[in-house]
């Protein structure tokens, strides 16, 4: 009886311990939890003309996976294994591929997502030390600081800071970052912070090109958050619209922008919810036009599914895209195929025209 009576309560005891350290763990993620807000950007300092009006000029976007997608990369929050870069040093070796494609494109704008600052899942690199190119005004809003996740068990996701990259070869003027809304309870730890980015450019005729980059949310319940940000991004380029201002946005809609992708990309072995379209009317009324780059003949997907390493049959779809105004021509778009060669994503690019 009187080792029976021992071993019950080493029981209790480790019992206890393990349900301190577990509620400790979600006190401090609820402390923790916070949101960034809106807040004024700085911008660095260029010195170069406006942007020309009746000119063409190309805008590339790109969400590169915080760098550590290289092909056989799967993410714990798609369903693969991993929950950080294989390695600080195969990291870097990405993003120096990364970058070398982005300057050797030598695009006039670029709009990067999923830049880590300082982050668990990528050894605490900061990446914008990759991207801030000489010749290139450049701003960075933060799009979430998680506190640390301890999941999964054997090798945390950890805490995360990340964010959006605009550069431009022309001067900016002012930016700022704007708060989107995410879901509420516990989803909130999962859908992360949310915001989208406003640079200001003068053109040559005395307006503005007001430039907006976005990574919008994917972990949500049913995808409706996302359709909800993406009409508070619409109501602010109506906004600079009706002030005569000239406006481009592109980013990560996480949405399917072609409708259905399968048309293009045939059916997948699984598909997911978080890929759903626009929904019908949301660019009734609307000043903004949606550019979801495809090649009908050469059709080339914008993302993959990273529940694995990337194979045939994978689910692929095309998320990212461009926003603009009537008073911006669209020359061309594409999706850039680099076979997912250094992220979950491929870029998309657009030339354009200031003018209608």
């Amino acid at each position: 009886m009187f080792i029976f009576k021992k071993i019950l309560k080493i029981v209790l005891s480790i019992l206890l311990v393990l349900l301190v350290v577990v509620g400790g763990y979600f006190a401090y993620v609820f402390i923790s939890y916070h949101r960034i807000g809106d807040m004024e950007l700085e911008p660095t300092k260029l010195t170069a003309d406006p942007i020309s009006v009746s000119q063409e000029y190309t805008i590339l976007s790109y969400n590169i996976g915080f760098g550590a997608y290289e092909p056989d990369y799967g993410f714990f929050m798609d369903g693969g294994t991993e929950s950080r870069a294989w390695s600080k040093e195969r990291l870097e070796a990405n993003l120096a591929k990364i970058k070398a494609f982005v300057e050797g494109r030598g695009d006039d704008i670029c709009l990067l997502q999923e830049v880590d600052i300082d982050s668990t899942r990528t050894y605490g690199v900061d990446e914008r030390a990759y991207f801030e190119f000489a010749g290139k005004a450049s701003v960075f809003a933060q799009n979430y600081d998680s506190p640390y996740l301890f999941y999964p068990i054997f090798c945390p996701h950890g805490a995360s800071e990340s964010g959006i990259l605009t550069l431009s070869s022309f001067p900016v003027t002012s930016a700022q970052r704007v708060e989107l809304p995410i879901e509420s309870g516990l989803r909130k730890l999962l859908d992360l912070d949310r915001c989208y980015s406003k640079s200001r450019v003068p053109a040559s005729d005395g307006k503005e090109l007001v430039l907006y980059n976005f990574h919008l949310s994917a972990y949500t319940s049913d995808g409706t958050i996302a359709t909800e940000q993406l009409k508070l991004i619409l109501d602010d380029i109506d906004a600079e619209y009706a002030k005569g201002n000239y406006c481009v946005a592109g980013g990560d809609f996480n949405k399917d922008i072609l409708g259905d992708s399968s048309v293009y990309f045939g059916k997948s072995e699984i598909e997911y919810s978080w890929a759903q379209p626009i929904p019908e009317g949301t660019f009734n009324g609307r000043s903004a036009r949606l550019v979801a780059p495809l090649d009908t003949a050469s059709p080339v997907p914008s993302c993959r599914n990273a529940d694995g390493p990337y194979k045939p049959g994978q689910y692929v779809l095309t998320i990212d895209g461009f926003l603009v105004t009537p008073n911006v021509t669209v020359v061309a778009s594409e999706v850039i195929d680099t076979g997912f060669a250094y992220s979950d994503h491929n870029p998309v690019s657009m030339t354009f025209i200031l003018g209608a």
